[in-house]
């Protein structure tokens, strides 16, 4: 067993996946207690690896660390929305389609205000990014569930959010492209993309190039609707996103 600076940082990772997945499962439930030496020697990894893995998920609200007491699994409301991490584990679970809802609601909110002020604020290199995207788009639509139709589309939402000029906006790119990536990776996307949903991504980069707001709002607006209406859809649609899980892990579970 490895311990110290030397020892590999996707050990690390390995740890955090694995305890993310498992307390965003329910595999272990808010209140479980996570003793760090049995965790250790179960999984084969040290106490350093074990160590770093707490930190980050402390930094993600997944747990909690108090003398004498130990490592804790926090509810979910406590849990940061806005971590890739979570939303990604999120959107493997049974109730992915809940928050795929919860998200769509926010890009809602978030997308069309960055259209418009990207309207005004877009350097020339960002709208020459988000024509290029569009390009990419079009150019690959009929393979809208394959990695370089999501990449373009990426491109596209990420430059959309930092053209808005507003950090805060801008703060939200990789929570919108980790959205974007969980519809591809859990199937929910059609295999040939809406041809009004591509032109209207390229409404908003030629709006944003032309410095009309209104313009790019209102076409920024309609695919986000378009994407609500078709996540409400599947969502009545029956249980379209039921997942095995895995079960818990009782060696590391300690009822509080």
């Amino acid at each position: 067993m490895l311990d110290g600076p030397g020892e590999p940082k996707q050990l690390h990772d390995s740890v955090v996946q694995r305890w993310g997945w498992d307390i965003v499962s329910g595999a272990l439930p808010p209140g479980s207690r996570i003793v760090a030496d049995e965790a250790a020697e179960q999984l084969g990894v040290s106490r350093t690896v074990v160590r770093e893995a707490v930190r980050v998920l402390e930094s993600m609200g997944l747990i909690t660390v108090r003398r004498r007491v130990g490592i804790t699994v926090l509810p979910p409301d406590r849990w940061n929305p806005f971590d890739p991490n979570i939303i990604r584990w999120r959107l493997a679970s049974r109730d992915r389609l809940d928050h795929l809802q919860y998200l769509s609601e926010l890009r809602s909110a978030v997308e069309p205000l960055a259209a418009r002020l990207a309207a005004t604020r877009a350097t020339p290199a960002q709208c020459g990014a988000l024509t290029a995207a569009v390009i990419g788009m079009s150019a690959t639509a009929k393979a809208a569930d394959h990695a370089e139709y999501l990449g373009h589309d990426i491109d596209f939402h990420r430059t959309l959010l930092l053209a808005s000029g507003n950090p805060m906006l801008a703060g939200l790119a990789e929570v919108v492209a980790e959205v974007l990536a969980g519809r591809t990776r859990h199937a929910l996307m059609p295999h040939v993309a809406e041809p009004e949903a591509v032109r209207l991504h390229g409404v908003v980069a030629s709006s944003i190039q032309a410095g009309d707001p209104a313009g790019a709002e209102e076409a920024m607006r309609a695919i986000v609707v378009e994407t609500a209406t078709a996540i409400r859809e599947i969502h009545q649609g029956g249980d379209a996103a039921h997942v095995a899980l895995p079960g818990p892990l009782p060696s590391l579970l300690a009822r509080g």
